[in-house]
């Protein structure tokens, strides 16, 4: 459950930060999935021309020095299928991911790990809410009163005991956990929330009156100078 939860938030922060922008006039030997997702993943991916397939961007790796702003002179491309060739900075572009020239993949492994930690959370507080006691038994009872447990966890609307449950050396004491989750839920969703703003992605402030022009442009300000440095 643990595992699901981290990828279940992993793969729709995935998702969005995949399908984020449109490009336009892209050439059709061009993969927008797979370019995307090198950008995602590995910071960067380089357009060329091949000679018989036509317009590509695949992944490379840097060969040879930087130039005087550390550029790599040589790229070499190795793709998954076997494919293999050499470009410079002469027949061949980087498109990097943004400014800092990293992968967006890390950071929102971060969030994920984040939003699962606080699921966790809310979990284990609203199960409280449901047997928030502490049974003390004596050792010949604790068969009988572990059985009448199941039923009470069972959500059984009534308990029967037999003649030999012997109620005095029975004893309930409350742990009466504090109700939390809803709490927990809201700052859950402040953090989603800051995730899709690193995005660059707009989102729904959580707000019943009606918000004012300037408000809204607060709100969107984070939003668009995170959408600019992947534009850029």
């Amino acid at each position: 459950m643990n595992r699901f939860s981290y990828d279940l938030y992993l793969n729709k922060l995935s998702e969005i930060a995949m399908t984020s922008f449109e490009w336009v006039n892209l050439p059709d030997t061009i993969d927008q999935r797979f370019l995307e997702l090198i950008l995602y993943t590995q910071g960067k991916i380089l357009y060329f021309q091949d000679e018989i397939l036509g317009d590509l961007t695949l992944q490379f790796s840097a060969n040879g020095k930087l130039d005087l702003y550390r550029n790599p002179t040589k790229r070499r491309i190795i793709a998954d299928n076997g494919y293999t060739n050499e470009r410079s900075k002469i027949d061949s572009v980087i498109i990097y991911n943004n400014y800092m020239r990293l992968p967006t993949a890390p950071v929102m492994e971060y969030y994920a790990m984040r939003l699962w930690d606080y699921d966790n959370i809310i979990a284990v507080n609203a199960e409280a809410q449901k047997t928030p006691i502490l049974v003390q038994a004596s050792e010949e009872q604790r068969l009988t009163v572990l059985n009448v447990y199941k039923e009470y966890d069972g959500n059984s609307p009534v308990i029967f005991g037999d003649k030999n449950l012997d109620l005095n050396c029975l004893k309930v004491m409350k742990t009466d956990a504090p109700f939390v989750a809803d709490k927990l839920y809201s700052l859950k969703m402040q953090l989603w929330n800051e995730a899709l703003t690193t995005l660059g992605v707009n989102f729904n402030i959580d707000k019943k009156e009606r918000l004012i022009t300037d408000e809204v442009k607060d709100s969107q300000g984070a939003t668009n100078a995170m959408r600019n440095t992947f534009l850029s």
